[in-house]
């Protein structure tokens, strides 16, 4: 069922004595489930508008079961990790691993390892042949806008550390450290997101008042997820180069960092404070962001040019189309919250 204008109107009935009702859509109620005397719940939000959906049934609370995996054992490395993020990531509190034999302590060490990658989550029972994670992070304290203006802290560290590698001609050391604050954000990230696509409730309370800003937000997210993958790669690149790093060639990417670090915060910021005229602003600053990072890639200050350096430049230009894409969406969202209209000079 799509989301939009309403088209139909439905006439407002008297029910008993001082009450008043209106029908429910057939085809919503069918696809609900929904019998006479079915209860539903509803949220009311400031413009007048209710969010309606069936209520739980009866002794099922959000927290449920724990997500239950079971097997003969687990004798493939990442397997655990893998099946313990997406748990979390689709909104599971408590997961709980079972095997026929006792887990390999290497495979015990690995959930361990997963459980400190995943903001609030814990391992909190421990047998051999049974360990239980629990999530104690409660999802309305995590509003969507402030996860990702922490991803945007990350991902302006990723370019400020490879600054200082260029400019110092260092090897960084926060590398791993980043990554693994990105991955732990990241996975929050999506984890709210698939709690709000079930609760309208709970996403007005982080941040996505209107069902179909859902998928927007997925969009960001995951334009999030291949910057810090891209800033990742250009980071451990510099650092494998550092040493044959040629002068004139990193000179020139070290000049077109602080314009990347400026414009993703604009874009960020863009995001979060819809503007029609900044969001333009920033789409066509990053056309001009991309043009620089490609002069940088192709300088041949040395023989070397078709290096490392190279590499991080092309890593970085893709960098620049995922700003790009998130500018897109900042203009979406402008466009969709008011009237408000810009001139934009003719190229």
């Amino acid at each position: 069922m799509a989301w939009g204008t309403p088209s139909r109107e439905r006439r407002v009935l008297k029910a008993g004595h001082s009450s008043i009702a209106v029908t429910l859509p057939k085809p919503w109620a069918e696809a609900m489930n929904l019998r006479p005397g079915d209860l539903i719940v509803f949220d009311q939000n400031d413009d007048g508008t209710l969010y309606l959906k069936p209520a739980p049934l009866p002794g099922v609370t959000g927290n449920g079961a724990p997500y239950l995996v079971t097997a003969r054992s687990f004798d493939t490395p990442g397997v655990l990790e893998r099946l313990v993020v997406g748990a979390y990531r689709v909104g599971h509190d408590a997961i709980e691993i079972r095997t026929d034999l006792p887990l390999a302590a290497e495979r015990i060490e690995e959930l361990h390892q997963t459980a400190r990658g995943l903001l609030g989550v814990s391992v909190v029972s421990q047998e051999p042949t049974r360990i239980v994670l629990q999530n104690f992070i409660d999802p309305s304290k995590y509003g969507l806008p402030q996860l990702v203006q922490r991803m945007k802290m990350i991902l302006v560290a990723f370019l400020e550390e490879a600054e200082e590698v260029l400019v110092r001609r260092q090897r960084s050391r926060r590398t791993s450290t980043l990554e693994e604050e990105g991955s732990k954000v990241l996975a929050l990230l999506v984890r709210q997101l698939f709690l709000a696509s079930r609760d309208w409730s709970l996403a007005r309370r982080i941040g996505s008042p209107d069902p179909r800003q859902l998928l927007e937000w997925r969009v960001v997210v995951h334009a999030l997820e291949e910057l810090t993958e891209l800033f990742t790669a250009t980071l451990r690149t510099l650092n494998a180069e550092v040493s044959k790093l040629p002068s004139g060639s990193a000179d020139a990417l070290a000049v077109v960092l602080p314009d990347m670090k400026a414009h993703l915060k604009t874009v960020v910021d863009t995001l979060m404070h819809p503007s029609l005229d900044h969001a333009c602003e920033a789409y066509h600053e990053t056309a001009r962001l991309a043009s620089l990072v490609e002069d940088a890639a192709e300088r041949r200050g040395s023989p070397t040019h078709k290096g490392g350096l190279r590499s991080a430049s092309l890593l970085l230009g893709r960098g620049a189309g995922c700003l790009s894409l998130l500018a897109e969406i900042a203009i979406d969202r402008a466009v969709s919250a008011g009237t408000e209209t810009v001139m934009v000079e003719a190229a």
